[in-house]
């Protein structure tokens, strides 16, 4: 089957935009991008850009609605918080909160996640919605017979699933053994870890002090994340390294020497009040880095618009240079950088031909940013999930603005909510 979508911009990230572009699908695959007076115009969105499916290389689908718990509180204490909540629901609650969030993140156009994932849910439910990705399922501790128990047991709640990877997640350093980390590596699966990621990370694993002591299990090596894991021989290019807020201009060495990749996640890290990761000393020293939401618990959405735009802020504070990070380079992060970072960017990405037929239509409609100037600013200044009227995943149309049936699922993950807010009242964070 074939298939064409024009519209007023088509930005192919690998290459140049397209003024007055086309995409044409055949079955699953992109069969040819360029101007569509040659291509057809099929399917024309006006006063819109048609972008690559966008890749979220960090997010917790299984979290949509913790929006606003815990916040204000310090690192230590909010992963507490939690914690506890979190051990209030069963299967039906986290599967319910999953299909939300993979919803909410076709409806952004995200076509692409790398998804930590505590209870397994989010595979199932982003395979159902159409939603695609590479799936980590977390592991914790300091017994690796008892992690990895758990571990193929939810990997059993999901095998064969089409087109969905799975991938194994020590959760991080203070919380995961270096023998554990080693058996997760034998499984030889992709690895996501969250890495760096704030100043009570540090502490406690330098001298064992401040609130992660009260949750850990794990002694505290006396050297830093990136140090710690370098010693133990657990960085490689399977590695997707979450955050990286605290590396210093050695551990951004070992990082690169060692091809570990880095999802990068500015609205969390400034939320939680962890700090800006040095996204630009990253990037020069030539880190594979994409972007990622994190989740709803630390940040308000599964938005990768807002997510690019934010990028952009902290990078050009951090350095206090106008040119630190460009929208084009925003997106590129946010799609081809995300890509790479998970291992998938000889699939997906960019628009070219022969890569896998995924793809968002973004308008600009009644916005600041028509009539167009840069069309990269535009949509990365001006999109947002209210303006993305169709996201397409492998050749087919898998969210269109106006035709999702968002009530039920929004219901049943708010049940799931209430679940987690029933037991007897938490101390307000301020108290």
């Amino acid at each position: 089957m074939t298939q064409v979508y024009s519209a007023d911009w088509v930005l192919p990230v690998g290459d140049e935009p397209i003024e007055d572009g086309a995409v044409v699908i055949e079955d699953d695959r992109i069969a040819a991008v360029g101007p569509s007076d040659e291509l057809g115009e099929g399917r024309r969105f006006a006063e819109a850009a048609i972008v690559p499916g966008i890749v979220n290389a960090h997010s917790h689908l299984e979290y949509a609605v913790y929006g606003g718990f815990g916040d204000g509180l310090a690192f230590g204490p909010w992963i507490r918080l939690h914690i506890e909540r979190k051990g209030r629901i069963a299967w039906g609650e986290f599967l319910a909160i999953a299909r939300l969030g993979a919803a909410e993140c076709l409806g952004s156009g995200i076509t692409t996640v790398g998804d930590a994932s505590f209870g397994g849910a989010s595979r199932i439910a982003a395979a159902e919605l159409g939603l695609t990705g590479i799936f980590y399922l977390e592991v914790f501790g300091g017994d690796p017979d008892a992690a990895l128990e758990s571990f193929f047991e939810r990997f059993e709640r999901a095998t064969d699933l089409p087109r969905q990877g799975l991938g194994i997640s020590p959760h991080a350093t203070y919380s995961v053994t270096p023998d554990l980390y080693r058996k997760a590596f034998e499984l030889d699966l992709p690895v996501a870890t969250h890495v760096a990621e704030s100043q009570d990370e540090l502490d406690y694993l330098l001298d064992g002090s401040g609130p992660i002591a009260a949750i850990s299990e794990v002694e505290p090596p006396g050297t830093t994340p990136v140090r710690h894991l370098a010693a133990h021989g657990l960085l490689g290019p399977v590695v997707l390294a979450a955050h990286c807020v605290k590396v210093d201009e050695e551990e951004i060495e070992l990082l690169r020497a060692h091809d570990v990749a880095v999802a990068h996640c500015p609205r969390s890290n400034a939320l939680l009040g962890c700090g800006i990761a040095p996204l630009t000393e990253l990037l020069e020293a030539g880190v594979r880095v994409g972007l990622g939401t994190d989740s709803p618990a630390s940040t308000p959405s599964f938005d990768m618009f807002e997510e690019m735009r934010t990028a952009i802020y902290m990078a050009r504070a951090r350095v206090q240079r106008p040119d630190a990070l460009s929208p084009t380079e925003a997106l590129r992060l946010a799609t081809l950088g995300s890509a790479s970072a998970l291992g998938l960017d000889d699939e997906l990405g960019s628009l070219a031909p022969g890569k896998r037929a995924d793809l968002a239509v973004v308008s600009l409609a009644g916005s600041p940013y028509l009539p167009w100037e840069d069309p990269a600013a535009a949509v990365v200044f001006g999109g947002s999930p209210e303006r993305v009227l169709l996201t397409v995943v492998a050749g087919e149309e898998r969210y269109e603005k106006g035709g999702f049936a968002w009530l039920e699922l929004r219901r049943s993950a708010a049940a799931a909510r209430a679940c987690m807010l029933s037991a007897e009242p938490l101390a307000h964070p301020k108290t």
